[in-house]
């Protein structure tokens, strides 16, 4: 059975269970323990046994996506009446305005279509609607993983970024907590109303939602401009990495948090590594760039943050997409 995953339509292809591997990466000391978690912060040379199981639309019009004269390129660009007005009324509520790794609308729009190439209309729809369609199994059994990650948001998150925001799943998490907006980033411009749809479906007002088609590359928001920045499922099929890591830390405000689910690769000499190797290449070009091999959660605690607490999960609905990292890092 072929599946598509999050942002990027990645798809799992399910085969027997395997034996579950340990997942053995070298982490930064982590900061005090969160609460309500209960961490079990990996290290090298020990096991990591699964984790016991948590318990685990209809809208209204969706707006288009934003347009890319709402983009302010910099400090002393010669915008028309019109364009300042759009920028002014939009920045008050969305600090849209990127700096540094993209420090202009031609470097944000150049690294778009760079690392997502245009595509036909119905290429791009028919990767949302799968998307849409094809995850409600995966995301009814990792609730309770992101309910309890997603709690270290309460009363400490106003601006939260989302990398990778496909259809939306995540943003019921959101809701409850004050006068929280939302930023929803996914360089498939299709997802804008599956997501909408979404916002509206779960009680978060669409003012205080803004769908924006980038990637991870080129985050075009101001540094320091959000409190949190939220990723699942997204390091499989960015094409940088590192890139996307530096992103996160650049428009975090100091103290932010960046919370993160992603599946890696498994241990060295397990079948199920064999496995996701021979799989590896098709995956990629069926799954929009999605890689099975990547040792993500090594990269995250190698990026720079000041600490940051990991743990692993393995998944029966996603068993050749195993192991699952999850986590906090924190600027």
């Amino acid at each position: 059975m072929v599946v598509c995953s999050s942002p990027a339509s990645s798809v799992f292809f399910f085969l027997p269970s395997t034996s579950r591997p340990s997942y053995c990466p070298k982490l930064k000391p982590p900061r005090p323990k969160i609460s309500p978690f209960s961490w079990a912060i990996l290290r090298k040379d020990s096991s990591s046994p699964a984790l016991a199981h948590p318990e685990a639309p209809s809208g209204s019009d969706v707006a288009e996506p934003l347009a890319s004269d709402s983009f302010c390129s910099s400090i002393s660009c010669s915008c028309t009446r019109r364009r300042l007005i759009q920028a002014t009324a939009t920045t008050a509520l969305f600090p849209l305005c990127p700096s540094n790794a993209s420090n202009s609308q031609s470097d944000y729009m150049g690294v778009l279509n760079k690392v997502h190439p245009p595509r036909p209309d119905w290429c791009e729809e028919f990767y949302a609607s799968v998307m849409e369609t094809s995850m409600k199994s995966y995301e009814a059994e990792i609730a309770g993983y992101k309910s309890q990650l997603f709690s270290n948001l309460k009363g400490k998150a106003q601006k939260v970024l989302e990398i990778g925001i496909g259809t939306g799943p995540n943003l019921k998490y959101y809701v409850g907590d004050g006068n929280v907006r939302v930023f929803g980033v996914d360089p498939n411009r299709k997802m804008a109303k599956y997501a909408q749809s979404a916002a509206v479906a779960v009680g978060l007002p669409l003012a205080n939602f803004q769908f924006i088609q980038a990637v991870g590359e080129a985050i075009p928001l101001s540094d320091a401009s959000v409190d949190a920045v939220v990723g699942t499922l997204v390091l499989c099929s960015v094409k940088d990495v590192d890139m996307t890591l530096k992103e996160v830390k650049r428009v975090l405000r100091p103290g932010g948090l960046y919370l993160f689910v992603e599946h890696v690769a498994a241990k060295d000499g397990t079948v199920l590594r064999y496995i996701q190797s021979v799989l590896d290449p098709l995956q990629q070009i069926v799954s929009d760039g999605c890689h099975l091999t990547r040792e993500t959660g090594m990269q995250i605690s190698e990026a720079g943050f000041s600490g940051v607490d990991l743990n692993m999960a393995f998944l029966s609905n996603a068993s050749i997409i195993s192991p699952h990292v999850y986590g906090i890092g924190y600027k």
